[in-house]
């Protein structure tokens, strides 16, 4: 596969090693006549944690697998700490750990084991290899279980050696495709306190999900990616910002009212609100309307047992951005496809 060469010289510059972690711009990827990744341009500095928000199909994974040097991008450039994904993937690849959807350890090792068998494999004296598998199990509260085989491991304690795995060579970046996956809330809120832990630490992360609460507790900035291009960025507020409209609840303390609440908040607001466990909920855009609300409700004898005024979710703005949920699904028939093809790129690469 021919890959265009870069507009930009490959050799990094110092001012852009020590600002940006991650420059991208135009990446772009086919499958057949799916476009994976359509023009999208990244920049990270370096110290922050990036939120990649998007529905499955969206181009996320693809994006992960380009700067990670695992795929060859069709057009576009991407650069790692000043190296060309392309042209210098050896440098990039010693400066990053990778952490996937699901769990790459190998069950019949112990967790002692499969630390030190990644520090051997980064050529690691055996005994370095060994203090440092010793240092991220007490790191990750695994050091009880480090002489027991992975396969003996919770889903949570193996989503947690897995990403101790990635750090065994002191990654300056690191990417963490949808790591939560499948973890129940529990083991979701430790691995979240994990990563807090890493970007305190200075540690440059990428973190693709699909949740929106978690690039909303993580993540310093936000991007959102649908059909393979970025459709929006910024902090989490900015992004909440972008929609106009702050979100009025009303929740009726007799559940007999809720008729004449959705007809007070519809023709106040001059839209339909929507209606979910006896809460009324409508798009406010002018805040100077939610006092004739509660004094049409007043005048009406309804009592609101619940009212509030607060900021779009991410997930309002997602809707807003996309006309469709984060959850509702968004792979398109051509994932399974598109999957096993980039599994053959890098077997080849």
């Amino acid at each position: 596969m021919s890959v265009p060469s870069s507009r930009v010289d490959p050799t990094p510059k110092r001012e852009e090693i020590m600002t940006y972690a991650i420059q991208a711009e135009g990446l772009a990827k086919r499958y057949g006549e799916t476009k994976a990744l359509d023009g999208v341009d990244l920049e990270v500095p370096r110290g922050r944690l990036l939120g990649v928000l998007g529905p499955n199909g969206a181009g996320k994974t693809t994006a992960v697998r380009v700067l990670a040097t695992l795929l060859k991008p069709d057009a576009g450039h991407a650069r790692v700490a000043g190296f060309d994904v392309v042209k210098q993937a050896h440098q990039v690849r010693s400066l990053i750990g990778l952490t996937g959807q699901y769990a790459a350890v190998d069950e019949a090792l112990t967790g002692v084991e499969n630390l030190v068998m990644i520090g051997r494999l980064l050529d690691m004296p055996r005994a370095e290899a060994k203090r440092r598998a010793a240092e991220l199990l007490d790191r990750f509260d695994l050091t009880e279980a480090g002489g027991r085989a992975a396969k003996t491991f919770s889903g949570g304690m193996r989503r947690r050696l897995d990403l101790a795995a990635s750090l065994v060579g002191h990654p300056q970046l690191l990417f963490l495709d949808e790591p939560t996956t499948g973890l129940d809330p529990r083991s979701r809120a430790d691995l979240w306190a994990v990563v807090r832990g890493l970007r305190d630490d200075g540690v440059t992360v990428l973190l693709t999900t699909q949740y929106l609460e978690e690039a909303d507790q993580l993540a310093d900035d936000i991007v959102v990616f649908d059909h393979g291009k970025v459709i929006a960025r910024g902090t989490s507020d900015e992004l909440k910002a972008t929609t106009g409209a702050q979100v009025l609840e009303v929740r009726p303390l007799r559940a007999s009212h809720l008729d004449v609440v959705v007809g007070v908040v519809g023709d106040v607001l001059g839209s339909a609100p929507e209606i979910a466990g006896g809460l009324v909920t409508g798009s406010v855009r002018d805040p100077a309307l939610v006092p004739a609300i509660v004094r049409r409700l007043d005048d009406l004898g309804v009592v609101a047992a619940e009212l509030s005024l607060r900021k779009s979710s991410l997930d309002e703005v997602f809707l807003a951005l996309t006309g469709h949920r984060a959850d509702d699904g968004g792979a398109d028939s051509h994932d399974d496809t598109r999957d096993s093809t980039a599994r053959k790129e890098e077997v080849a690469i």
